[in-house]
């Protein structure tokens, strides 16, 4: 399991963005973002000149910090897409979303993806009624993912199940939040995956 030894808080201010990387506290005034919408450093309010790379590398960073994976793991993704018949920034998200850890937290089973990849790496989910316990296990279309019924009633269970009210999960995808059971009904197209991210600029990057 990929950890990033970072400051949530400090990684939405590097990317001027809300990540949504420490679950419910996001959705509340108590997040850190909304009282400083800005990087985090003595410097974080002199003025920057964005080069082009500069643009491109933040929008990989973004990338990298918003689905909770590291460097290597992120270029092995481009790189599979790249293989992959079709445009490749879009490709590239779909691999990233249709990733277990990604889909249990899209689904209400954890407050966020670093919750889900706890989740997963304990043990407490299952894929079409087996365990699965690789958090990048890379989802197929029409696959159930359930919490395993000796899970349901665990602490970070309960209290995401109580908070589901505050996602809404995409349309190509099944929940039934109340048994804790869903379905991956599609792979989603682009404009079915919300994230604030410009894939153009990650895949200038790399085809330098």
């Amino acid at each position: 399991m990929s950890i990033v030894k970072r400051s949530a808080c400090k990684l939405c201010r590097r990317e001027k963005e809300k990540l949504f990387l420490k679950g419910q506290r996001c959705f509340t005034n108590k997040c850190a973002f909304e009282k400083k919408p800005y990087a985090p450093g003595q410097k974080a309010k002199t003025r920057l000149i964005e080069t082009e790379f500069y643009t491109q590398l933040r929008e990989k960073q973004k990338a990298k910090r918003y689905y909770g994976i590291l460097e290597k793991q992120f270029k092995n993704y481009y790189k599979k897409a790249l293989k992959k018949k079709g445009i490749t920034g879009e490709i590239l998200f779909q691999l990233l979303e249709t990733r277990l850890d990604n889909v249990v937290y899209l689904m209400g089973f954890a407050t966020s993806r670093a919750q889900a990849k706890q989740l997963i790496s304990h043990g407490h989910m299952l894929v079409d009624g087996r365990k699965v316990d690789i958090s990048s296990y890379q989802l197929k279309e029409g696959q159930e993912i359930s919490v395993s019924p000796s899970s349901k009633e665990i602490v970070p269970i309960v209290e995401a199940k109580e908070s589901g009210s505050s996602l809404t999960p995409p349309a190509w995808l099944e929940v039934d939040l109340d048994n804790l059971k869903g379905r991956l009904l599609k792979i989603p197209e682009r404009d079915e995956i919300k994230v604030p991210i410009n894939e153009r600029m990650i895949v200038e990057l790399y085809s330098k």
